[in-house]
């Protein structure tokens, strides 16, 4: 009894004070942060590569709007390829040697993007851009895989919200410094060797501190191993009779998930949000360049402001989701909704209203801008962490999955604008763009809505042959008894 009094209490201790598993959690955050500044860095740096109006002594290029939409899509080409083989990695080998990977081999490549250009044009450009995306798949898989190891249930929100943050500060930061480092004597290069060198040095701490889950950390102390595995998310293994290596040699149960409603509904929603997201994402500098004819540096001011507001609204989600959980005031299935409804819903009205304004609506275009993209923040709380919902043992394949669908519209929707939009300057044209990812938000949600479900699935457990055959015979004993009764 005074053992399990003293493990009481230094969980209790434990689970308040920083640990090892926050310490992975931050990684992660610089991690996205990072690898969402090597996304980005191209949207703004497109704009500046193609301005004849500059007098930069960088190489200037003559790419039509087609041309910079098939650049910006191209990374996306890549990177659902590597969604799924990621995943399923990530669950044999752990998601720490994946992620690690992935990210600094993009970090090295995107450094050689301006001699790329240079000497390869766009075809060359864009080739490169396919390889970082293939690089880049393997980051959310990998990501999912590590929170389901690292995060105790009731820290599931807080660490899953502040990993997945880190993209919008990625996003944001290198919005918001790309028109100074354009404008210094490192011209529009500068901005793929300063994104390139900080995903350089995150890959030696990394490498260093992080690792797949607590039995494989060389820094954490037994007593919050302990904590985390005793409140970890429902997995099939236990930590008093299963070790890591057989929870990773679990079979996939791939029929299962691939004919799963709620599974679906998330890859729907997924698919939805990020046809929106991504429209803003790669085409906020376009259509503030061609609607609001901003220069350079006041473009990469006003670009960066949704995403500085998305990363703020993120930590503010998560106080109100905190507070709600300690308050139980709502279910996890109706906070999921909520938090879900509000990621997607609010940011499609604003959309619709966005088609409608212009050059003569500036400030009313940016706060709109602002809202709709820091509205999408919610969605950290809805159908980002429902796959660790669905599955704890798949996590990572369940996000390797969704992300690969779901990054098809990250494909289609720069190089739909590229089709919609022949005039940057048309605000009519973008209102088509802006109707079409409102639509796609709304209909997403509702499915999610009604469809989604919040509990581990009977397939998070995959079990022999004999005892699923066991169990249909069963159930269809039961369903004539009742038929005869």
């Amino acid at each position: 009894m005074n053992e399990i009094r003293r493990f009481d209490d230094k969980k209790k201790s434990i689970g308040l004070g920083i640990g090892i598993r926050h310490l992975q959690c931050f990684l992660i955050f610089f991690g996205q942060a990072v690898a969402h500044s090597l996304r980005v860095n191209l949207s703004v740096g497109i704009v500046a590569m193609t301005d004849k109006s500059g007098d930069s002594e960088y190489g200037i290029y003559s790419w039509d709007e087609q041309t910079r939409s098939v650049i910006l899509s191209s990374f996306f080409f890549g990177y659902v390829i590597t969604q799924v083989p990621s995943g399923q990695l990530a669950h044999k080998y752990g998601g720490h040697k994946v992620f690690f990977w992935g990210l600094f081999s993009c970090s090295l490549l995107a450094i050689l993007t301006p001699i790329c250009a240079d000497f390869g044009g766009w075809q060359l450009v864009c080739a490169l851009r396919y390889i970082q995306g293939i690089c880049q798949g393997s980051l959310q898989p990998s990501s999912s895989n590590l929170l389901s190891k690292w995060s105790p249930v009731k820290e599931l929100g807080l660490m899953g919200t502040i990993s997945y943050s880190g993209s919008q500060l990625g996003t944001a930061l290198m919005l918001c410094v790309s028109g100074e480092i354009t404008a210094s004597f490192m011209g529009w290069p500068g901005l793929f060797y300063v994104s390139g060198g900080m995903g350089c040095l995150w890959g030696l701490l990394f490498y260093v501190f992080g690792a797949s889950s607590p039995s494989e950390s060389q820094f954490i102390s037994e007593e919050e191993k302990m904590y985390i595995e005793t409140l970890s998310v429902p997995s099939a293994e236990s930590p008093k009779d299963k070790n890591e290596e057989s929870n990773r040699a679990l079979p996939t149960p791939w029929l299962d998930i691939m004919t799963s409603v709620p599974f679906l509904c998330v890859v729907v929603v997924h698919c939805a949000n990020n046809w929106a997201y991504n429209i803003l994402l790669t085409q906020i500098p376009t259509y503030i360049k061609g609607v609001l004819q901003m220069d350079i540096k006041k473009n990469a001011l006003f670009s960066s402001l949704p995403f500085w507001v998305m990363l703020a609204l993120s930590y503010f989600f998560l106080i109100i989701s905190e507070v709600l959980r300690k308050k139980q005031c709502m279910s996890m299935s109706v906070s999921r909704r909520f938090f879900n409804t509000i990621g997607n819903w609010i940011p499609a009205v604003g959309l619709i209203c966005l088609g409608y304004l212009g050059k003569e609506n500036e400030t009313l275009v940016i706060l709109l801008l602002m809202i709709n993209v820091g509205m999408m923040a919610a969605t950290y709380l809805g159908f980002c962490l429902n796959n660790i919902d669905l599955s704890p043992n798949f996590a990572g394949t369940l996000m390797g999955i969704s992300n690969c669908i779901g990054h098809t519209t990250s494909i289609m929707a720069p190089l739909s604008v590229g089709f919609i939009v022949t005039d940057e300057k048309n605000p009519e044209q973008w209102r088509i763009v802006f109707f079409i990812a409102a639509a796609f938000l709304f209909i997403g949600n509702l499915l999610f809505i009604v469809f989604g479900k919040f509990e581990p699935q009977y397939w998070n457990e995959p079990m022999p042959v004999s005892v699923k055959t066991s169990r249909k015979n069963s159930q269809h004993s039961v369903y004539k008894e009742t038929k005869h009764n």
